[in-house]
């Protein structure tokens, strides 16, 4: 087990200091005791100096500057405040660093022959450490800065990724619920419409027609599934929707322009899925016995008007058929209003811009 990086520097600078004083020219007073007290109290503050760097250096400056006045042998003991000092500014700045290193100079200068010798000689090597420490602090605060920015990069592509795979989520529901309660009213319709003819012709009619719904709903499930834009319902596939619609018994009329060449795809889609939410909307509750479907580009945007014959007491019930509709009108920028007309009826109506970003939206 390797020792701690602190007891190795508190080691190597008292040994270093202890033989360099025995070793070497005698000073005023022998090493002994009183010496070797201040170079031990100076070394072994150093065990300390991550934990606590300012009283560190208030001890390890205190040691040397009572033992080199005093006359005791000339050592290297100045290495234990320089490591104070280097620790202070990079854990608390270059203030409290700078400011120790400026007065262990006074002090010096004040107390040796010459003030101009000893603050050329001692004041480098006092500040070096300060310098040195305030480069390390600047580092570790750099690279601390660039692992939050990281972190922060992190989690906002886990946020974008949660909140594009919630959006495809919604989306793939909202396509589920339009496909499969268009497809499954008109063979709740058909089926009731068999069990209750009397005719034979009639009732095979129905089951063809039921067996046609099951194979397109089969069929657009494996689209949504799927998650290929290129499949997405285009204007292109509406007369096989009305087709699909009037065999379930409601005649529909449709007034349009020849819009596919010029509408985005993501647009046909939205307009298609509204019109056969409208149309199954009008199939399982408005009692209706025809309806109109209206496209029409103006100007900008693209009118999609559904509107039945139905009674004119029908209410608006907030489900997810009609909010699947206003959502699919309004992530494309536009918007979509639906409710009973005065003279009798239910008309659902939106408007789509036909001018879209790059990535499919307003």
């Amino acid at each position: 087990m390797r020792p701690p990086r602190d007891a190795v520097i508190a080691a190597a600078v008292a040994a270093l200091t202890v033989v360099t004083a025995l070793t070497g020219a005698d000073g005023d007073r022998p090493l002994l005791p009183a010496g070797a007290a201040l170079v031990a109290a100076a070394c072994a503050a150093l065990l300390w100096r991550q934990r606590f760097p300012v009283t560190v250096l208030a001890v390890t400056a205190t040691a040397t500057l009572l033992y080199y006045p005093l006359g005791f042998p000339d050592a290297p003991l100045i290495l234990a405040p320089v490591v104070a000092l280097y620790t202070t500014a990079r854990e608390r700045g270059p203030v409290p660093a700078g400011a120790a290193a400026m007065l262990m100079t006074a002090v010096f200068a004040a107390a040796g022959g010459d003030p101009i010798q000893a603050l050329i000689g001692i004041a480098p090597i006092l500040l070096l450490p300060v310098v040195l420490g305030e480069v390390a602090r600047s580092r570790a605060r750099q690279v601390e800065e660039a692992e939050q920015r990281a972190a922060l990069a992190e989690a906002s592509r886990e946020n974008e990724a949660l909140r594009r795979a919630a959006e495809e989520r919604l989306r793939i529901a909202r396509e589920l619920h339009d496909v499969l309660a268009h497809q499954l009213s008109m063979i709740t319709v058909q089926a009731g419409a068999a069990l209750h003819t009397r005719e034979p012709d009639g009732a095979f009619q129905a089951l063809r027609t039921i067996r046609a719904a099951g194979k397109e709903a089969l069929r657009e499930v494996r689209t949504v599934l799927g998650v290929l834009r290129d499949d997405e319902p285009s204007l292109a596939g509406l007369p096989a929707l009305i087709g699909r619609t009037e065999a379930a018994g409601l005649p529909v009329h449709v007034t349009a322009t020849p819009v596919e060449a010029t509408v985005p795809a993501a647009v046909q889609a939205a307009a298609y899925r509204i019109v056969q939410e409208a149309l199954t909307n009008t199939i399982r509750h408005a009692g209706a016995g025809s309806a109109e479907v209206t496209l029409l580009v103006d100007g900008p945007d693209l009118l999609v008007t559904v509107t039945d014959d139905g009674p004119s007491t029908a209410a608006v019930t907030e489900g997810n058929g009609l909010r699947g509709m206003t959502e699919r009108a309004t992530a494309l920028g536009g918007e979509l209003r639906a409710g009973p007309r005065p003279g009798g009826g239910f008309q659902v109506r939106a408007r789509i811009p036909l001018t879209l970003a790059e990535d499919g939206t307003r």
